[in-house]
């Protein structure tokens, strides 16, 4: 295609520059060599409509080279969305509409929240993966339906491609056949500390071929009528599709081809030196309205016959009163996920005993026949974890509405690829074991700021796992857990605690974790699904006098139950306090919590784990029981003795607390 685009291009450039310099910060280099890129793709592929940014069917972008900020900001101002000049005037700074990194605002065509390398990339496959089983869904009711087609892009530099989680993520994308994901590589060649030669020397081409992906090589990045004919020829494959895009860092400036290009900000002579020679206006932030409206002009144009296409069949699906394609309609145009669960209505035998793990598969399997949109899948430990959908098989490119998906030894980009699967609004879930929750940490973050409905299923929680050694045993991860804004963290006690950790996940939006236990463990008298909402509540209450309080997680609940009952035989009066999720309880009134935990009693903390976070509730250190040194291999007895943390020591601890009063 004979494009002529320099002005346009330019315009985008100069735009970002000026919104760096006015910030005094950014990363000018990538300006220069992603402005092409970014231009042809709005211009001339995605299919996007800036009067209705959150069209549900629109083509989805991801910038996961998050520091070209200042280039897609310009080009969505460019492109007719909705950002003043102020707005682009105040590029980094607090509460702004341009953050230094993009964060999640579809209104404004930001789909996901970039910036730590490879995140973008694996979060577009989710997205990838997440239409085609929506696409299913509209298929299973009109095999002819388009309601949902469209396209997942994604840009990224070298330095994503030098991720571990990328690889992860784009080789699962080839295993899956996700033929609707393009991957755009910035191949500029050049990174902060030197030249990409110096720490990566992949050959490309061979190892995306050898992935299942088609690959596409434009030899000019900086010709935009060769990046958008390799655009044209990525949507029409039957394969995921990389497009190398070889640039220059700094192209046509004085820092081109060198890594200083990456945060040297060009001076104020060079830059007006660079608007003449394009004919453009010197002053800053002064885009002619021609080259802007021209543009978003021009992509309203060439969109509209699609949309007005689509709306038409909007429109009588609409009419068709089919739930399965109302309900999607509501999830992705007003985040309505509706789902009738009840934790009451859930009965359970008095003589209940389980293992943790197994009661969440039972649990899930009350949950997944009430919606299509409650999917996820395991690292390739489904068989030990059993988070797993009975009545569906795998997902595919053979079964697009498999709602299992098996994600392989990929715990990295299993979680990110949540993240983009939830983007969609589809309630996810992802399994492993806790130890390995560290591999997570980055992309629970991510679940976390955008605050996505992704369920994160812990399972062998404790070092009671024994055999497998302390590798396998977790200490300070549930700590990890906590620690991270915006995530609730369930530890239920029995099934009734699991079944209301549940319905508070699926009536509440937001990222959750579960930690489950491999042992078997007895439905407890007192135990109550309701009463998770409080994150804590009374499971044995004092029987004449209160001499002081147990707070307990998980199994230690029952562990905490049976010391008090035996310690009232000794005279020592206990109650014992469920505390399934922390953050759920610091929320609450704080009349609450004085009336659970008064002030003037002993408070002893019990959890298999470190014991950092207990001091907020624990009457001093040496009442914060836990676990702070790794585990060893040998039987669940043998380690839980080597750990001082048996049933015969902790009655023997909290005995003596009592006794020396």
């Amino acid at each position: 295609m004979a494009v002529k685009n320099d002005l346009t291009v330019n315009s985008i450039k100069m735009l970002a520059i000026d919104m760096i310099n006015k910030a005094g910060s950014g990363h000018p280099g990538v300006v220069f060599s992603s402005a092409p890129i970014l231009y042809a793709l709005y211009m001339y592929q995605l299919n996007i409509t800036a009067n209705n940014p959150t069209w549900i069917n629109r083509d989805r972008f991801i910038l996961s080279n998050g520091h070209a900020s200042a280039a897609l900001y310009s080009t969505l101002y460019h492109a007719g969305f909705n950002y003043s000049v102020e707005d682009l005037k105040r590029f980094r700074d607090i509460d702004s509409y341009t953050p230094g990194h993009p964060e999640l605002n579809v209104e404004l065509g930001i789909e996901c929240s970039t910036g730590l390398l490879g995140q973008g990339v694996a979060s577009a496959v989710g997205i990838a993966l997440g239409e085609r089983y929506l696409e299913s869904i509209c298929k299973s009711v009109n095999k002819k339906s388009k309601l949902i087609d469209f396209n997942t892009f994604v840009l990224c530099g070298d330095g994503d491609m030098e991720e571990g989680i990328t690889y992860e993520a784009l080789s699962f994308a080839g295993t899956q056949k996700l033929n609707k994901l393009t991957v755009i590589y910035d191949s500029n060649k050049m990174q902060i500390d030197g030249e990409v030669d110096n720490t990566f020397i992949d050959n490309m081409e061979d190892r995306f071929a050898s992935i299942g992906f088609e690959v596409i090589n434009v030899k000019n990045g900086h010709n935009v009528s060769d990046i958008v004919d390799a655009l044209d020829e990525a949507v029409k494959n039957d394969a995921p599709t990389l497009i190398i895009v070889n640039t220059k860092i700094g192209y046509g400036t004085s820092l081109e081809g060198t890594n200083a290009a990456h945060s040297k900000l060009l001076d104020e002579e060079e830059i007006n030196d660079l608007k003449q020679k394009a004919k453009l206006n010197t002053e800053p932030f002064m885009v002619s309205d021609a080259i802007k409206n021209n543009m978003s002009d021009s992509i309203i144009k060439r969109v509209a016959k699609k949309y007005e296409n689509w709306l038409k069949e909007y429109d009588l699906a609409r009419q068709s009163q089919d739930s399965s394609i109302l309900s999607l309609i509501n999830l992705l145009e007003k985040d309505e996920f509706e789902i009738d669960f009840d934790s009451t209505n859930y009965k359970i035998n008095e003589n209940y005993c389980e293992e943790g793990r197994v009661s969440n598969c039972k649990v899930m399997n009350f949950i997944a026949p009430k919606t299509h949109f409650f999917l996820g899948g395991s690292a390739d430990l489904a068989v030990s974890t059993k988070a797993v959908i009975d009545k569906s098989g795998l997902m595919s490119d053979d079964n697009p509405s498999g709602r299992n998906i098996a994600f392989g030894v990929r715990e990295v980009a299993m979680a990110a690829i949540l993240n983009g699967l939830s983007l969609l609004n589809i309630r996810t879930f992802g399994s492993t074991f806790l130890t390995f929750a560290d591999y997570l940490k980055p992309s629970m973050r991510m679940s976390a700021m955008m605050n996505l409905p992704v369920t994160y299923i812990f399972t062998h929680d404790s070092v009671s796992v024994g055999f497998d050694g302390a590798s396998h045993e977790p200490i300070e991860q549930l700590t990890m857990l906590r620690s991270i804004p915006n995530m609730l963290v369930f530890r239920p006690a029995d099934i009734n605690e699991i079944i209301g950790s549940w319905e508070y996940i699926l009536k509440n939006k937001g990222p959750a974790c579960i930690v489950l236990s491999k042992e078997k463990i007895n439905i407890l008298r007192h135990t109550n699904g309701k009463y998770v909402q409080y994150g804590a509540y009374i499971v044995r209450k004092e029987k004449y006098r209160l001499d002081g309080v147990i707070i307990a997680t998980g199994s230690e609940v029952t562990t905490a139950i049976k010391i008090a009952e035996e310690l009232f035989t000794g005279g020592i009066d206990l109650r014992v306090v469920s505390m399934p999720s922390m953050e759920l309880f610091e929320k609450q009134n704080p009349l609450y919590e004085e009336k659970l935990l008064p002030k003037d009693v002993k408070i002893i903390t019990l959890e298999a784990g470190s014991n950092k976070l207990w001091y907020r509730f624990a009457s001093n250190k040496e009442s914060a029981i836990g676990i702070n040194m790794f585990g060893a291999s040998g039987t669940k007895d043998d380690v839980l003795k080597y750990c001082e943390f048996d049933y015969n020591s902790l009655l023997i601890r909290i005995k003596k607390m009592f006794e020396s009063n």
